[in-house]
């Protein structure tokens, strides 16, 4: 089987540990119930920062939040690494900037995720996943982000939303804890 992952909010718990660090970097405390309260994938609102003044403050700390302490979701390593070592093909799709894209790998790689590099796509936007998604013939698909999974809708791929504040509203299969998928796709080829 041909499984496909997005990274960030889906493997990588990437926002909440952004939010850790913007805390730090504004020398606030605001508390994480706020951020899991949030309805959209942006986390600058509750640091009083306007779209723009949110996005440069994420551009800004790329460095930071892709490449210090984000933790991977529990049992998401485990998962893929068994993936693998059943003999499916894992998949990464990240609309991450490409200039990013061996670093990312690298970075994946040290937190113990079985990547090879042909099976490795980023730079592309969140709608632009889809394309990749056909042409990689995936049978399951994975993400959290609304905008992407919608465009997936009329797609043989079998799709997985990662719970998130933000997508609650898709009544796609989804999933909250990453030891549950197995179960997940049981159920759903039946």
């Amino acid at each position: 089987m041909r499984f496909g992952f997005d990274i960030d909010d889906t493997l990588i718990n990437l926002r909440e540990h952004a939010f850790q660090l913007y805390n730090k970097k504004l020398n606030q405390n605001i508390a994480l119930d706020i951020f899991h309260s949030l309805n959209k994938v942006e986390i600058h609102e509750p640091f009083g920062m306007t779209a723009e003044e949110g996005s440069q403050m994420w551009n800004n700390s790329l460095e930071e939040i892709y490449y210090t302490n984000c933790p991977p979701y529990p049992d998401a390593v485990e998962m893929l690494q068994q993936l693998t070592d059943d003999g499916h093909e894992v998949f990464y799709i990240t609309a991450r900037p490409a200039e990013h894209g061996e670093r990312t790998k690298t970075w994946l790689r040290e937190q113990g995720f079985p990547v090879k590099d042909e099976n490795f796509h980023c730079g592309m936007k969140d709608q632009e996943k889809v394309a990749i998604i056909q042409e990689l013939r995936l049978d399951y698909y994975f993400d959290d982000k609304p905008d992407v999974l919608n465009t997936l809708a009329d797609c043989q791929t079998k799709v997985y939303v990662k719970t998130q504040s933000y997508n609650k509203h898709l009544t796609i299969p989804r999933f909250s804890d990453w030891s549950e998928w197995k179960q997940l796709v049981e159920e759903r080829n039946r």
